[in-house]
C-alpha cells in the first residue's frame, strides 16, 4: 500500500548546509520516493512510499542526503493524519500567533521526567510556554524565536533526541498540500 508522507529535515539550509530542493527532488525519485515536491520551505518534502515505520524512512532519507550531498542531517518522517494529530494536541495552537507558537517534531518519544528536565532547566530563562506531546515539544516562543535560550540543541540534550521545528502557521500548509 503506498502511503502520503512528510520528510521534515533538520539542520538542511542552515550553517552552511545549503541544498536545492530541486536536487533533493531528483536524488529522493532516484530511490523510489515518488510524487516528490518541497513545501513551505527548505527542509519540507512530500512524497509517497510503500507504506512502512517511519523511522526507517527517516534513515533512508539521512542515508540519501549523506551519500548524496556529504550533508550529515536527519529527517522526521509524518503520515498526514500524525501531523495533523501533532497540530490538534497543541496547547499553543490558536491561543499563540501562528507563526510563534511551534511543534518540536523528534525523532522518538521521551520519557515524563526528560519533559520535566526541560521545563525545570528552562524556568527562568525566556518567556516561552513548553508543553510535552507524542514525539512532539510544543512551545509558543511568546517573544519571537530570535533571542531565545530554547534552541534546537537545549531541548535535545534535555530530552536525549534530536527533533526539527516548524511553526504552526506552515504544519497547517503541509497539510493543505498532503490533503
Amino acid at each position: 500500500m503506498m502511503t502520503r508522507y512528510v520528510a521534515l529535515f533538520g539542520s538542511i539550509n542552515v550553517g552552511g548546509n545549503r541544498l536545492k530542493m530541486v536536487d533533493l527532488r531528483d536524488a529522493l525519485e532516484r530511490e523510489e520516493f515518488e510524487d516528490v515536491e518541497t513545501v513551505v520551505a527548505s527542509g519540507n518534502v512530500l512524497f509517497t512510499h510503500e507504506e512502512r515505520p517511519s523511522e526507517g524512512l527517516a534513515e533512508k532519507l539521512a542515508y540519501v542526503v549523506q551519500d548524496r550531498f556529504g550533508i550529515e542531517t536527519f529527517a522526521v518522517v509524518r503520515s498526514r493524519d500524525e501531523l495533523q494529530a501533532a497540530l490538534d494536541e497543541s496547547p499553543f495552537a490558536g491561543e499563540g500567533e501562528d507563526n510563534l507558537v511551534h511543534v518540536h517534531f523528534l525523532e522518538g518519544q521521551p520519557d515524563a521526567e526528560a519533559f520535566d528536565k526541560l521545563i525545570a532547566d528552562h524556568a527562568g530563562k525566556g518567556a516561552e510556554r513548553i508543553a510535552p506531546g507524542t514525539r512532539a515539544l510544543h512551545v509558543d516562543y511568546v517573544d519571537g524565536t530570535g533571542n531565545s535560550k530554547l534552541t534546537g540543541g537545549f531541548i535535545a540534550r534535555r530530552l536525549g533526541c534530536r527533533g526539527t521545528a516548524r511553526n504552526v502557521r506552515s504544519i497547517a500548509r503541509i497539510i493543505e498540500k498532503m490533503d
